[in-house]
């Protein structure tokens, strides 16, 4: 396989990443919207974690931009 094929190949896998973030941060806010559903008196507890939560999931997905970003230099 050459190095160009490996490169895009890699820039392809990126997108699992992003794949990956955009299931994490639905999930995140289902289960949010869940919980504040519940129990509306917590919302304000439940929506600093959401944040928290989603920032972290969201880092996973900048990760895989980065990846795919120096992959493309590559190619």
């Amino acid at each position: 396989m050459e190095a160009q094929a490996a490169a895009y190949l890699g820039m392809g896998l990126c997108a699992a990443g992003f794949f990956g973030a955009a299931l994490g941060i639905a999930y995140i806010f289902a289960k949010t919207i869940e919980t504040v559903g519940r129990q509306p008196n917590a919302e304000a507890r439940v929506a600093k974690y959401c944040w928290i939560g989603f920032a972290l999931v969201e880092a996973v997905a900048l990760y895989a931009l980065v990846l795919a970003f120096i992959l493309m230099g590559k190619a």
